[in-house]
């Protein structure tokens, strides 16, 4: 399909090693003058659902700065833009969690807020788990924990868990699950 916005200018407002904000002097579907402030991210979402022989899985929880609230999420982190989001995830969970998987299943691809952010984002099916220690980055203050999964899709349906890639994995597997897939 044909893009029906023109841009007349693109400044950039902000950049820094993760993000990137412009604003943009655009024409709209309409044919009229507007404006659009968009967040240019410059990683990949890359989150992990970690899922037993027994149906248990793995949740992180964390004080969000940008929230000003604590969370509960699956394993997350970022991966490189061109770089292979497989070798992300790995390392994300493992550094966040201690875990090992033999089993890499990607279950599928997203965008965060594609009215703001050409943030995208994916997520993994994580089996035939291994256990160590976890090694979370400095600014990560993370308690891990271990639950069975049907908790973790309560947690999601009542409202506990309310980070995108988190929910949409969750239901994704748990979809994948009613379907025999998993």
């Amino acid at each position: 399909m044909k893009n029906p916005w023109k841009t007349k200018s693109n400044k950039t407002i902000y950049d820094n090693p993760w993000i990137k904000v412009t604003h943009r002097e655009v024409v709209n579907p309409g044919g009229g003058d507007g404006i659009y402030g968009v967040v240019h991210f410059k990683n990949l979402a890359i989150g992990i659902v970690p899922l037993d022989a027994d149906y248990n899985t793995w949740l992180v929880g964390q004080y969000r700065y940008t929230l000003d609230a604590y969370s509960w999420e699956i394993p997350e982190g970022g991966g490189l833009l061109g770089g292979d989001p497989i070798d992300a995830a790995k390392r994300e969970l493992l550094e966040e969690t201690g875990i090992t998987a033999q089993r890499w299943t990607k279950i599928l691809d997203l965008h965060t807020s594609n009215s703001v952010t050409d943030e995208s984002g994916m997520a993994y099916l994580a089996q035939g788990l291994s256990f160590g220690e976890a090694a979370p980055e400095e600014s990560e203050d993370l308690v891990i924990r271990k639950l069975p999964f049907s908790e973790a899709l309560a947690m999601v349906m009542n409202g506990e868990i309310t980070d995108a890639l988190a929910m949409v994995a969750i239901m994704k597997v748990k979809l994948m699950m009613d379907q025999g897939l998993v």
